[in-house]
């Protein structure tokens, strides 16, 4: 998800590396749901937090979608996001006490704040957002610690190769379209081109409506339909 930002006016102006200490403890948000209201659509999830998902709530990805999550187009390209719900934009998965009822297994969104990516070449690093989290004082945590992710350096591995994969996909849908043809004419009724619709239904069906054998390594799969991805965008 793009975003145009100002780290002098939203971070303590560091950047940091996963073994690297930051101010970021909250105290285990006791008493203090606010990161989990009125998120809107931006709480958006890759396919390693649909397959923990599926794992920890025993349901498919189309059952998650009669539930929990929404479908919404993040710069051309629809991608699933958590679900908010109610007058107050409650997330679905907070209980009557305002806890997290998937912490075990949240997504990776969740995990992050209230930090945040900012990708550099062929890698990231993460900052602060300073203003995003009320709870004080806060105690200096290590970023691993913080993200409590197993097998923390191919978890990274994998954020980096979906997104680099997205911003491929992205630069796809910013070319000019090409004239209309019988073999590309969109079968939506508007007689333009259908890349938009056929990225965005690949995407869809290979890295999230495509069972995952949950009893499986999830990076084997992905990698595997990672590569298949990339075949696809070639010939797009």
């Amino acid at each position: 998800m793009r975003r145009k930002l100002n780290l002098e006016e939203v971070s303590d102006g560091r950047l940091y590396r996963s073994q690297d200490l930051v101010k970021a403890g909250c105290g285990d948000c006791h008493g203090c749901w606010q990161c989990c209201t009125g998120m809107g659509n931006s709480i958006l999830l890759d396919p390693l937090d649909v397959f923990r998902l599926e794992q920890g709530l025993g349901q498919s990805f189309p059952e998650l979608l009669s539930s929990a999550l929404d479908l919404n187009v993040v710069d051309g390209i629809v991608l699933p996001n958590l679900r908010m719900a109610g007058s107050q934009e409650r997330c679905v998965f907070l209980n009557s006490e305002g806890r997290c009822r998937i912490h075990a297994f949240r997504p990776g969104f969740c995990r992050l704040f209230p930090l945040g990516r900012i990708y550099e070449g062929d890698g990231f690093r993460y900052f602060l957002q300073v203003h995003e989290c009320p709870r004080q004082p806060k105690t200096k945590v290590k970023i691993s610690k913080w993200l409590d992710t197993p097998n923390l350096k191919t978890y990274e591995d994998f954020v980096l190769s979906w997104h680099q994969f997205l911003k491929k996909a992205e630069a796809l849908l910013e070319q000019p379209s090409r004239p209309e043809t019988a073999e590309n004419r969109s079968d939506t009724g508007t007689g333009l081109p259908d890349t938009t619709r056929q990225l965005s239904l690949y995407i869809l069906q290979t890295f999230y409506l495509a069972p995952y054998d949950l009893s499986g390594d999830f990076y084997a799969q992905y990698a595997a339909r990672h590569a298949a991805g990339e075949a696809f965008l070639a010939q797009v």
